[in-house]
């Protein structure tokens, strides 16, 4: 294990420590906190980038976007089949991209039982990307990696991203969680009420 793969998982069993001790009335630090992360990634990112690398990263960036939640929604197809869930309900969670604060609710308008399910499968799938991309990304191209993160690779686990993946990487993983960060409000009702 890296060094720094051991730093963000301590890191990440502190952090639940923590929040099981102090006080949960710290939701909007987490919102601040998430915001300078962005900020300083982008002043990183903005020094050392052309324009050309720019435009190269938002087409791998939509491209990732469209096959993450295509991938995203076949995968928790295969996976409702062989677990009983419903179609409606096991697509609802794949298209959560991993966005489980919005996901969880919206399914559980529904289903407080597949809301709960959609919350945790998507939970798992930012835990995932923060605690496994760092390994994945020395035998799997790190754009494609970015795929696991869906949604998240724009804020939570950008952070991981640009450190393991590089700075290149980062700006594609930006377009792509913000291109499913705006999918997934529309693709949800979408699904659910059809």
């Amino acid at each position: 294990m890296s060094r720094f793969s051991a730093m963000v998982i301590t890191s990440l069993a502190l952090g639940f420590i923590a929040g099981r001790i102090l006080s949960s009335n710290i939701g909007s630090l987490y919102e601040w906190v998430l915001y300078v992360l962005i900020f300083l990634i982008g002043l990183d990112l903005g020094r050392e980038l052309d324009f050309n690398a720019l435009r190269k990263s938002g087409r791998v960036g939509v491209f990732l976007a469209v096959t993450t939640i295509l991938g995203s929604v076949a995968g928790a197809l295969l996976g409702g089949l062989i677990m009983g869930i419903p179609i409606k309900y096991a697509s609802a969670i794949g298209a959560g991209c991993g966005w489980y604060s919005i996901t969880g609710p919206v399914i559980a308008q529904y289903s407080a039982t597949y809301g709960t399910l959609g919350f945790l499968a998507n939970l798992l799938r930012e835990i995932f990307t923060i605690t496994l991309y760092p390994f994945l990304v020395r035998w799997i191209p790190a754009e494609v990696g970015l795929t696991i993160g869906g949604a998240t690779t724009m804020d939570t686990t950008l952070g991981v991203i640009a450190r393991t993946g590089g700075k290149g990487i980062a700006l594609i993983a930006f377009v792509h969680g913000f291109l499913i960060t705006m999918a997934v409000p529309f693709l949800l009702p979408l699904i659910l009420r059809g």
